[in-house]
């Protein structure tokens, strides 16, 4: 479709209009919405989702998963957001779509353009999952790196995942521009540097990896390249990390602007819907050969299509592909730097888990550089000094760094095979899924866009091949499950264990796990004038007992990594609910936040 019939294409109304033409200020004051509109009325007849502008108070976890702030709302405020009513009736179409992240915004445009009727269904609001709280990268690179990749995958299954990954990093730029979306989108350098110093033991053996990582990059059509001596322009600091490997073709972007600009072009098109604050407890599929999708919704509504695509970070289901992925959380700050003092590019070092490193927008005196680390596994180690490692790690390499405005974290899910599960879902013919995003959850949600709704179309197309989730695991990946497997079930052992001995131990906006003898674990909350709520400290998914997320102030649980705010409110899968509450202040505090 031309440019200049998308933009010139009236959106639905005034309301409409007003909501999406607002000017973007780079100054905003960093912090939380605590009110945002709510639409009251749907145009059903022409199928299409309108936003309104009455303002009301609401939960910050209804914004996104976590207690803290990404930068991305530094020039895109979540009071900018649209809005659209929940699911309020039984309705039919072709394909219901859940999840308003990247994945799910994707696979509607790609849909919707070749005239596919499409719902979307978001548990909150629009981008308040995983999308939001990334660092913005676009990189063609996996985390293994395509020397394992390719002992896995093969060297077919190594190209796929190039080609697969340098399609949505362009497939990016292609939609921002036809739109005419303004998203800081841009293409620029990688770089791999080692995590020692020059001269320091290891430094070699990461060179040795770097080379034999570059032979196998450019066979597969990266042009990379080994530098000796090579440093980042601005690396001023007294730590001499030199030598790097350096490929071209990666970006960068500001990835809410992007989506709220495809989404605006969704809004207007007559064969799309989006509903908000309706949580979906299961994606049904009658049998074999049936070609009907039950969507159901804890509101009692269901809607009835085609196929069913599960965009959702992790599907909602017990196992299956459940268990073949691990999952992470990871810790990112924002730091002021002298706009134009370091290179633009994407960084990224040998240690494991790795430093990465991009840049956004700040104003017209600063920049941000981001930089992101320190994982760690759901609900299994502390969060304790993450950010400040950060802050120290950048402020030791470049002197010229300034104050840190934003810190947040955010959650990964990495196959045992290094590949993501993009396709029907194992044991279904009419229901999609995609997850295990390995670091690279931005490019794997476009290529899903293309590849599910392909897929949908009835068109052939190789990726399948590589992200197939219902391929046949290789032996190769079975030492590693197991060692997974038996990982996770030692988390159990919580059962036995109480993070505080009494509740007066509890410190305001604070929470802790108390494990009475005669009872169920309990999951304390204290908020910051010690009024206390109670809820089950058993994950609703496989009754794993949930951790306190100080950080985040969640409840994280350490078998599947599903999670849940401090209110109660279900945040991440596989998990479909919210967690019981165990008192009447747990329950009004979860329908309070759950409604707002």
């Amino acid at each position: 479709m031309a440019t200049s019939t998308i933009l010139s294409r009236k959106l639905l109304n005034p309301v409409n209009r007003a909501l999406f033409a607002t000017p973007y200020s780079p100054s905003l004051p960093r912090l939380k919405a605590i009110q945002r509109p709510i639409q009251r009325s749907i145009a059903r007849r022409h199928f299409r989702s309108t936003p309104t502008v009455k303002m009301i108070a609401k939960s910050h976890f209804l914004d996104t998963s976590g207690e803290t702030d990404p930068v991305w709302i530094h020039t895109e405020p979540y009071s900018k957001r649209p809005q659209f009513q929940p699911l309020t009736e039984n309705i039919k179409t072709d394909v219901c779509v859940v999840g308003s992240g990247i994945a799910g915004i994707s696979v509607s445009y790609e849909l919707v353009q070749r005239g596919v009727n499409v719902v979307m269904l978001e548990a909150r609001d629009i981008l308040s999952g995983e999308t939001g709280r990334t660092s913005g990268h676009l990189s063609s690179g996996i985390d293994s790196g395509f020397v394992e990749l390719a002992s896995k995958r093969g060297q077919d299954g190594a190209q796929m995942a190039v080609d697969s990954h340098t399609y949505a990093i362009n497939r990016v730029g292609e939609i921002s521009k036809e739109l005419g979306i303004e998203c800081e989108y841009r293409q620029l350098m990688g770089y791999d540097i080692s995590q020692f110093q020059k001269g320091q033991d290891g430094h070699e053996d990461d060179i040795k990896e770097f080379k034999e990582e570059v032979k196998k990059m450019n066979e597969l059509g990266i042009k990379a390249s080994y530098k000796e001596g090579f440093a980042v322009r601005g690396w001023d600091g007294k730590i001499d990390q030199r030598d790097a490997v350096t490929y071209p073709g990666q970006a960068t972007f500001h990835p809410t602007k992007y989506l709220l600009g495809v989404l605006k072009w969704l809004t207007q098109q007559s064969n799309f819907k989006c509903f908000t604050r309706s949580r979906v407890i299961s994606v049904q599929e009658k049998g074999l050969f049936s070609k009907e999708v039950k969507v159901n919704t804890e509101s009692g509504h269901t809607i009835t299509c085609v196929n069913a695509v599960e965009a959702t970070c992790v599907p909602l289901q017990k196992l299956s592909v459940v268990a073949e992925m691990k999952f992470f959380r990871t810790y990112c700050i924002a730091i002021r730097v002298p706009k134009g003092s370091i290179e633009d590019c994407l960084l990224y070092d040998s240690k494991d888990p790795y430093h990465y490193v991009r840049f956004t927008a700040c104003d017209e005196k600063d920049d941000y550089l981001i930089i992101g680390g320190n994982d760690h596994k759901v609900g299994q180690e502390s969060e304790e000094g993450r950010y400040s490692e950060l802050e120290s790690w950048v402020r030791d390499r470049f002197t010229q760094a300034g104050a840190v405005d934003y810190q947040w974290s955010g959650q990964i899910f990495e196959p045992v095979d290094y590949t993501a599960f993009i396709g029907k879902n194992q044991g279904q013919s009419h229901v999609y899924i995609c997850t295990g995003d390995f670091g690279n959850g931005l490019t794997h949600g476009v290529i899903a866009g293309k590849l599910i709704a392909d897929e949908i179309m009835g068109l052939e197309n190789e990726w399948s091949k590589l992200y197939n989730p219902k391929r046949i695991p290789s032996l190769s990946k079975v030492p590693g499950m197991i060692a997974h497997d038996v990982q996770i079930n030692a988390q159990y052992k919580r059962f036995l264990q109480s993070d505080v001995k009494d509740i007066e131990d509890i410190v305001p906006g604070s929470g802790g796990v108390i494990n009475p003898t005669t009872k169920s674990p309990m999951a304390v909350y204290k908020d910051e004038e010690g009024k206390v709520f109670k809820f089950s400290a058993l994950c609703p998914h496989m009754k794993g007992v949930v951790c306190w997320n100080g950080a985040e102030k969640s409840w994280d649980c350490p078998v599947h990594g599903s999670r849940f705010g401090k209110d109660g409110v279900g945040i991440i899968g596989p998990a479909s609910g919210n967690l019981p509450p165990a008192d009447e202040a747990a329950e009004a505090l979860l329908k309070q936040s759950s409604a707002a």
